[in-house]
């Protein structure tokens, strides 16, 4: 199984981490509504949940996301077989896939310590920030 898909992979549906990244805006690559996004989720937990949902998938470190290029890293998922039948029947098309992983995301076993921590500090600095931007206009 592995020898075929393999020389397939650029059919493969491509994932970066800021398309489910709750963080970024839908100008900066946001694929997902926020409230269904997770905060700064990473390749290798994005990968987890791909195999959680028994989907192949290839974690490529050394590739970019392009309007972002500091940010390393997508993963390559596939949704169907060869005869094109689905791996998983829930998952269809790539906002499915997306919204799936971006659920599966903060229950991860790696997640829970950094999630409580993150969550307190980021509280702070969100709100002076949106007071910021309104005051210049005129």
């Amino acid at each position: 199984m592995e020898g075929g898909s393999i020389a397939n992979i650029k059919k493969w549906i491509v994932l970066y981490p800021v398309y489910i990244n709750s963080k970024k805006t839908i100008a900066e690559g946001r694929r997902i509504c926020t409230t269904k996004a997770c905060e700064n989720p990473t390749c290798i937990e994005i990968g987890d949940c791909c195999n959680h949902l028994k989907l192949p998938f290839a974690i490529e470190i050394d590739k970019a996301y392009p309007r972002d290029f500091m940010q390393r890293g997508r993963v390559r998922v596939s949704l169907k077989r060869e005869d094109g039948t689905f791996y998983n029947p829930a998952i269809t098309s790539r906002k499915q896939l997306m919204l799936h992983v971006a659920e599966l995301v903060p229950r991860h076993p790696g997640r829970n310590k950094k999630q409580e921590a993150a969550s307190t500090s980021s509280t702070g600095p969100s709100s002076s920030k949106s007071g910021k931007g309104g005051k210049k206009k005129r």
